[in-house]
């Protein structure tokens, strides 16, 4: 089923001041296609969470509408709304065993015992918690629990499945098995879902489009490339991952895209933001991966200006080794230091701090956002 946000805003009252409202969510529009999984992702207090209650109907919007299909659903109870929550506490049933809690809310719908037992064991097997069917909550691990509360959900195949932050309460490693378990089932399933987290790389990982907030304001809508790789303002690039930015002076727009940095060196750019205008002030953003250091940046000198790539030299200020990679800090001049991450660091070469070295990008890692 699709879902549509027309115009959402929701008001509470500020605690803050007697009588005054607090805006979480202001003007949101978004279209959620049938079997889609997008993910709301932003900061603590951005209004993500409210988004998810509203289309659940446990908060109703102060104006626009919800649609599910074609309903409109913002008189519609929760009960009857036909979503599903899957929550960060689990919510499992400490007295049913594995199939019980599976199972309950087919029982609630009172259907035949015949067919809870099939439906049940079928999406058991999916989950892989077969062989755990009697036991109680007490007796899962984690991750155990996470997967009978997937479950238990998605038994119902309801039209929409909605996830609040549903993996916060695991350990990092079981975070990262978890998520690829969740995108898994739901592809399986086919069933449209809207996901909420603060993490990056869980978006990033579960996602056909992220929707990035900031203070009850949608800030960009996309795939999860466009998001890591053209972001649309500053905040988004900061937002996800680690990132360099600096500001420059848009020299060309026609054909190739130039900017001038505060050096004056000229740097190709591989794109821009439909906002950056020739002969303005802008900011150019590459990803620390996306730097190459010392030899890596010699070989692709030769005659790499005119082939796409930006040069420049640099003094290592800082050398941090964590194992699968190394993370630099270069002063090459701008206002902060440059980061640069070094993969596979054992079949390269180490730097270390006070080291001078040159450093390159392509333009394909270089991208234009607007001054704001």
């Amino acid at each position: 089923m699709s879902v549509r946000l027309v115009n959402i805003s929701k008001e509470f009252a500020d605690p803050e001041r007697a009588g005054g409202l607090m805006l979480a969510v202001r003007d949101m529009n978004l279209e959620i296609g049938e079997g889609e999984f997008v993910t709301l992702l932003g900061p603590s207090g951005c209004g993500k969470t409210t988004t998810l209650r509203m289309v659940a109907g446990f908060e109703i919007p102060t104006k626009g509408e919800i649609w599910i299909s074609d309903e409109m659903v913002n008189d519609v109870p929760p009960n009857k709304r036909d979503t599903t929550m899957v929550f960060q506490s689990y919510a499992i049933f400490p007295h049913m065993s594995v199939e019980q809690n599976v199972g309950f809310g087919l029982e609630l719908k009172g259907r035949p015992k015949a067919e809870i037992r099939e439906e049940t064991a079928k999406v058991m097997e999916v989950m892989g918690i077969t062989e755990l069917g009697k036991r109680r909550p007490d007796q899962l691990s984690g991750g155990q629990q996470q997967r009978v509360a997937l479950a238990r959900a998605v038994v119902n195949r309801p039209r929409v499945l909605l996830f609040d932050e549903p993996l916060s309460n695991l350990d990092a490693k079981l975070r990262e098995t978890m998520r690829v378990e969740i995108r898994r089932i739901q592809q399986t399933f086919g069933i449209t879902s809207i996901y909420v987290t603060h993490d990056q790389a869980e978006a990033m990982t579960v996602s056909d489009r992220i929707v990035v907030m900031e203070k009850g304001l949608v800030m960009q809508v996309g795939t999860p490339f466009e998001i890591y790789s053209r972001p649309n303002c500053r905040f988004v690039a900061d937002f996800i991952g680690k990132v360099n930015v600096f500001p420059v002076t848009v020299t060309a727009m026609d054909g190739d895209i130039r900017v001038r940095d505060p050096r004056g060196m000229e740097i190709p750019a591989g794109s821009a933001d439909a906002g950056v205008k020739t002969g303005g002030d802008a900011l150019l953003m590459v990803r620390p991966e996306s730097l190459r250091l010392g030899e890596a940046a010699r070989e692709s000198e030769g005659g790499g200006r005119a082939g796409g790539e930006a040069f420049g030299e640099g003094l290592v200020t800082k050398a941090v080794y964590l194992g699968s990679v190394i993370e630099y800090e270069i002063d090459a001049g701008y206002e902060k230091p440059l980061m640069a991450i070094s993969h596979d660091p054992i079949n390269g070469e180490f730097y270390k701090v006070g080291d001078r070295l040159p450093f390159s990008f392509s333009k394909k890692a270089a991208h234009v956002l607007p001054k704001r």
